[in-house]
């Protein structure tokens, strides 16, 4: 079974196209975490298992680890998603991108050794660098960068190609050329809804990794109403720092669990509204 398939198992199953991602940041963990040698992957690991009966993926970003040397507790991690919580999509936020070779060496990165279900990458070197995340990985697949949650992605994304901006031209290639290599997905973020319902429009029942609600102020009912597909799921909605840093005390991950419960209703609700 592909990844695309256990995504759409787990929509049915849980009613949620909620995905918490895992940024852990030493700054900012309890108290109660910090200081101790396993606090990274003891820390995600709590956040994880408080939330993901409310879930449909879990989404470690690679730097946050990276950062810290703790690419060993990333491993952990990884394997406890894939262990504990087996129904439940492990996206790898990497964002990589390079030429065929190296990409080869990120995909073995992204799938031997995190397990990943699937991998945030960059399409800008072009259909190399993403062939061998689409090919030669079995039910694995990505999650192509897109239209993007930050302020200044309209710097490139938004650039006119022939009439159109550029991301449009990503989602028509993702529509009509990598989707047929592999099973792919597009990043396309909750603060730009208008673009969100043109990439719809564009790539059909495709799923979408929108990140930009929580901290970054993504509008939910907007958001939902552009992106939602015929079966009234068809995005994977991420927030981190709204629900891993809901409380700084001992509580976190019972906060954490009360964050991700509002959001997933949040989210429910405006389903329920756009269909």
């Amino acid at each position: 079974m592909g990844w695309t398939d256990t995504l759409r198992d787990a929509w049915r199953a849980t009613d949620s196209m909620l995905c918490v991602g895992l940024d852990p940041d030493l700054d900012r963990m309890p108290a109660s975490r910090a200081g101790s040698p396993d606090a990274v992957e003891r820390f995600c690991i709590e956040i994880i298992d408080a939330t993901a009966d409310l879930v449909c993926a879990f989404k470690p970003q690679v730097a946050y680890f990276a950062a810290q040397g703790a690419e060993a507790a990333l491993e952990r991690v990884c394997r406890h998603v894939r262990s504990a919580h087996p129904d439940v999509v492990l996206v790898l936020d990497a964002k990589r991108g390079d030429i065929g070779p190296t990409a080869e060496q990120y995909a073995r990165e992204a799938f031997d050794r995190y397990d990943a279900h699937v991998v945030t990458v960059n399409p800008y070197l072009g259909t190399d660098t993403l062939a061998p995340f689409l090919q030669g990985h079995p039910g694995r697949g990505v999650f192509v960068l897109c239209r993007t949650s930050n302020p200044g992605s309209g710097d490139f994304q938004s650039l006119m190609v022939d009439g159109e901006p550029l991301y449009i031209h990503v989602a028509r290639r993702a529509g009509e050329q990598w989707s047929t290599m592999g099973e792919c997905g597009l990043v396309v973020g909750a603060t730009y809804p208008d673009e969100l319902r043109r990439v719809r429009d564009i790539v059909g029942d495709m799923p979408l990794l929108v990140p930009g609600i929580g901290a970054q102020g993504g509008d939910v009912f907007a958001t939902v109403a552009a992106g939602i597909d015929a079966e009234g799921h068809g995005m994977v909605i991420n927030s981190s720092r709204a629900i891993l840093y809901a409380s700084s005390g001992a509580d976190f991950a019972s906060a954490a669990r009360a964050t991700a419960m509002a959001t997933r209703d949040e989210i429910r609700a405006a389903a329920a509204a756009a269909r």
